[in-house]
């Protein structure tokens, strides 16, 4: 492709299409790589509001009409997750690469329905699990991967996630611009066929809050896993990777009403990589890496902790997702990878509610 700015259209710009997508790619630290061409918004105030402010020079009313008139590179599409299996199925028909939020579908069901559309159009969707791109996250992995190849600090022993609940916001909602007009109705994807109506709630709640971990799991892991023990108690959820290696996500041990203390500990034998990770709408802030080596045998043991670029994770997320539409790279996480999480996550419910 073309070395000229892709053209983006946006298929929503509500609060996370605002604060979490449009200001990175129409920032001007992009303009080199991408440009708005296009939004489509079902309520014309705010879309005419949002298209000003970040100048976006084509505004509709419906995705189908932008699709029928724009020649775009890309799509963005910033929807609740529960109208994915609907939403993206429709998008696809554009035969071009498609940008979603995080999960990749409310139900099993809707994530092999969209898998099977892109296929169908020879297209792809990246997933928006914006922890991989933070530049903490970059850094963390790529430690973890040298020190198992290496072997220098022992093997792999354990990973522990922890993310209580807190203040996720971090005031990057402060300057979004809102709308009391009606959406309209809008078509839903169907619950989940295999669960009655409060294990579904059980699974959304899961879904909607940590699916982030889920997918972060696997990805400092760098092999999949299963689900052994979901604690009744929904503060501890116990899985162990293919390999045989112990993890963990700490849910909702404590609460944090001004904060964000979202964390990973990744240990070896020898050492171990800590990763911090900022609220996720917080702006221009990266996570935070610690390094502790105690390779034994009278040398010292060392903590480090690197100076990481003032660039936040949804910045680096857009830009993945340019550089993966040109052909340059691959998407942190495509749509066959995000499925998984979702099962997951069902897996997790069963052994929760017992069904």
């Amino acid at each position: 492709m073309s070395t000229n700015p892709i053209k983006i259209g946006f298929v929503g710009v509500g609060g996370m299409g605002q604060a979490a997508h449009l200001r990175n790619y129409a920032s001007a630290s992009l303009s080199n790589e991408c440009q708005v061409v296009a939004l489509a918004e079902i309520r014309p105030k705010l879309a005419q509001q949002v298209a000003a402010r970040y100048g976006v020079p084509k505004v509709y009313e419906t995705h189908e009409q932008m699709l029928a008139n724009e020649k775009l590179d890309a799509i963005v599409a910033s929807q609740p997750f529960t109208r994915h299996g609907i939403l993206i199925p429709e998008l696809a028909k554009a035969g071009i690469p498609i940008f979603s939020e995080k999960p990749i579908a409310g139900s099993i069901a809707a994530g092999e329905k969209i898998i099977k559309a892109l296929e169908e159009n020879k297209t792809w969707l990246m997933v928006g699990y914006h922890k991989r791109c933070d530049p903490a996250t970059e850094y963390a992995k790529k430690i973890v991967d040298e020190w198992k190849q290496s072997g220098e600090f022992g093997k792999l022993n354990y990973i522990r996630l922890s993310m209580p609940p807190g203040d996720w916001q971090a005031a990057g909602f402060n300057d979004f611009l809102n709308s009391d007009e009606p959406t309209g109705s809008l078509a839903w994807d169907p619950s989940p066929e295999d669960m009655d109506e409060a294990t579904a709630g059980e699974y959304t709640s899961f879904v909607n809050y940590y699916i982030h971990q889920v997918n972060l799991l696997r990805h400092l892991l760098g092999e999949s896993y299963t689900v052994s023990y979901a604690d009744p108690a929904k503060v501890l959820f116990v899985a162990h990777s293919a390999s045989c290696i112990p993890c963990t996500i700490e849910m909702a041990a404590y609460n944090s009403t001004i904060d964000w203390q979202e964390s990973a500990l990744v240990g070896f034998e020898k050492g171990y990589v800590k990763l911090e990770l900022p609220a996720p709408v917080a702006y221009n802030r990266p996570g935070q890496v610690e390094i502790f080596r105690d390779p034994g045998n009278g040398v010292t043991p060392t903590t480090t902790r690197p100076s990481l670029p003032w660039v936040h994770a949804m910045r680096n997320q857009a830009l993945a997702f340019i550089k993966a539409v040109r052909g340059e790279a691959t998407a942190p996480c495509l749509a066959v990878e995000a499925l998984e999480d979702i099962k997951i996550a069902r897996e997790y419910t069963r052994l929760l509610k017992g069904k």
